[in-house]
């Protein structure tokens, strides 16, 4: 086999889950040329990766720097990928041509001088911009996309540009930053694919937090697409005493959304996935090989999050945190659409499995099976895309942090096709 139809296999192999999207334009993103602009490595390096498991090929970053670990993974995940990165800030028009003949330009800065600079030269050259930015700000805290296209109102446009006009100190939010690139990367494919990007500024924002109460003891059930980002959030957020819990191991087709697997096809997940956060972010992750059942002991934990694809896992993990006084935050994920729902113990009125009805969901599938039983029957994957996953993943994660700071965690669903997304 020619080395060019060799890898046209392995891509096939990799981006198999989405290709089975209706609708699915591969082809759109193999060619793109996206221009980045920063002046936030963290944002900016988690755009880059899930870009790269996406199957976006050609990236030029203009940004003070880059996260190596996170772009050690985007080009292990797509080897196809060619990251132009520059050190700088876009500050002046004469900077125009370093993204001449992008299909689409990325604003993940925060200063107005920028903002402005790219919304001016998307105007004058027809070229889309997708901008995605954190804010603090009036004791509240939380992230803004914006996607212009030439006709757009200005006045529209004025309210996504940074008041702040000039470079200055900044924090950086892994957590809203994860949800935001994630949430970027959703309109910057709708774009590319030319399909309905959010007329809308999409935002989330909730009260600032204060310092944290305590530091948990987190236990996550599901090593796959949530379960990386859970685990990428929770180590962005500091939270280190993590024990992930998964039978499976690593396949070809887990590479387009399980990002941190990048090098392990056929490793256990779990044991990857504690190895790696261990590795780059000190964490002090440890693994279990097995499956949950209503016999595992999560004694140890005083968090359990659940990042299975099953609802008959997911309902014993409702009963299970239920009967043991267990905090769990659950999150469930399709190819366009989510939720993260959290049980507390003493407050919550419903487990997560009762919340969602996934008792009749189950009674209904055993029905429907039993009543085609004996037909041929051929198994096809769920289609599964980054996107959701590292959206939802996010929104899970800041719900322990609001909780270990005092506050009341709510429960958030997510839909890319809405125009508010949230």
């Amino acid at each position: 086999m020619a080395a060019h139809d060799r890898r046209a296999a392995m891509d096939a192999e990799r981006l198999d889950r989405q290709l089975l999207i209706d609708g699915w334009d591969q082809s759109a993103l193999d060619d793109a040329k996206i221009a980045l602009a920063a002046d936030s490595d963290l944002m900016a390096s988690i755009f880059i990766m899930s870009a790269a498991a996406l199957g976006i090929n050609f990236i030029t970053a203009l940004s003070p720097g880059l996260d190596e670990r996170l772009i050690r993974a985007a080009r292990s995940l797509n080897p196809r990928l060619t990251l132009v990165s520059l050190r700088g800030l876009y500050t002046h028009p004469a900077l125009d041509d370093i993204f001449s003949g992008a299909s689409l330009i990325v604003d993940l800065s925060r200063t107005g001088l920028t903002n402005k600079l790219i919304l001016n030269m998307g105007f004058r050259e027809n070229i889309p911009v997708v901008r995605g930015f954190c804010f603090r700000e009036n004791s509240s805290e939380g992230f803004g996309v914006f996607t212009y296209v030439r006709g757009r109102e200005w006045e529209e446009v004025s309210r996504v540009v940074s008041p702040r006009n000039l470079p200055g100190h900044s924090i950086d939010d892994g957590v809203f930053s994860m949800i935001a690139a994630g949430i970027v990367l959703e309109e910057a494919k709708n774009v590319l694919m030319s399909q309905k990007s959010s007329p809308e500024l999409i935002t989330l924002q909730r009260a600032e937090l204060s310092k944290a109460k305590y530091t948990p003891d987190v236990g996550v059930i599901g090593a796959g697409a949530l379960g990386n980002f859970v685990g990428l959030g929770l180590a962005l957020s500091g939270i280190r005493d993590i024990t992930f819990m998964d039978p499976e191991e690593v396949e070809a087709t887990n590479l387009n959304r399980q990002v941190l697997f990048y090098d392990a096809v056929g490793s256990s997940k779990a044991q990857t996935l504690a190895l790696r956060l261990n590795e780059l972010f000190g964490a002090r992750a440890g693994a279990r090989v097995e499956v949950f059942g209503r016999e595992t002991d999560i004694s140890r934990h005083d968090v359990i999050f659940d990042c299975v694809d099953n609802f008959e896992t997911r309902i014993v993990l409702s009963e299970k945190c239920r009967d043991e006084g267990k905090m769990l935050i659950s999150g469930g994920t399709s190819a366009g659409a989510g939720q993260a729902v959290v049980f507390l113990p003493k407050e919550s009125p419903q487990t997560p499995a009762e919340l969602l009805g996934l008792y009749e969901l189950v009674e209904a599938r055993e029905t429907e099976e039993d009543q085609t039983r004996g037909e041929s029957c051929v198994y096809r994957p769920d289609p599964s895309v980054i996107m959701p996953n590292q959206i939802i993943a996010g929104l899970m994660v800041d719900s322990l942090r609001v909780h270990a700071c005092g506050g009341k965690p709510q429960n958030v669903f997510y839909d890319s096709n809405s125009a508010k997304k949230f």
